[in-house]
This record gives C-alpha cells, structure tokens and sequence, in this order.
C-alpha cells in the first residue's frame, strides 16, 4: 500500500514506515503532522478522485530539522568580465510516515 502526498509544492510517494525529506515545516521534532493525499493504492485498486480522497490525510512524525547539501550557482558574461559565485543550502525537514489512510 501506497500513497501520493502533497507537501511544499511537490509530490511523493509514501508508505508506512518511509523517511523522506520535505522543506521545512515549522513543527518541532517529535511533532505530527497531517500531508494532503493525491492518490491512493492497496495493491488492487487505485484511487485518485479528489471527492473521495478529499478528508484523507497521511500521518507522519517529524524526525529532524536540518540543511540540504550546499548548491552552488556560478554566473558568467563570457568577455565581459562578470562573474558572480554564490551558494545556497535549503531548509529541509525529515518525515517519517505513521500511519496511511485505509481505502474504503
């Protein structure tokens, strides 16, 4: 069993037990919180119609609050004598999956 869920304007793919990370969401580790479900599988059926997964949520448990590896992002104007180096590294929150939804 299987679900899509929406968190930070992405979508993956769960089942109970997985660790994931997602951006930050501003929770305390140790803390539940409830992602939105776009799609659902058993095994035998799949449901993805947004009248019956509309009060659907999936469980999951915040694990820890940590930074992404450092990305960095070059600019250049090749003869123009412009460059510019700067890095980044995203806020991100480590989930893991309680509790999926039963379909019914």
């Amino acid at each position: 069993m299987y679900a899509i869920v929406s968190t930070g304007g992405k979508q993956y793919k769960v089942a109970k037990g997985d660790i994931i990370d997602v951006e930050k969401i501003d929770a305390q580790p140790g803390e539940k919180v409830d992602l939105d479900v776009l799609m659902l599988n058993d095994g035998t059926h799949t449901v993805a119609d947004t009248a019956v997964l509309e009060g659907k949520k999936v469980s999951c448990e915040i694990v820890d609050q940590f930074k992404g590896e450092k990305i960095v992002v070059f600019k250049l104007k090749k003869r123009k004598r412009y460059h510019r180096t700067k890095g980044h590294r995203q806020k991100l929150t480590k989930l893991q999956v309680s509790e999926l939804p039963a379909l019914s």
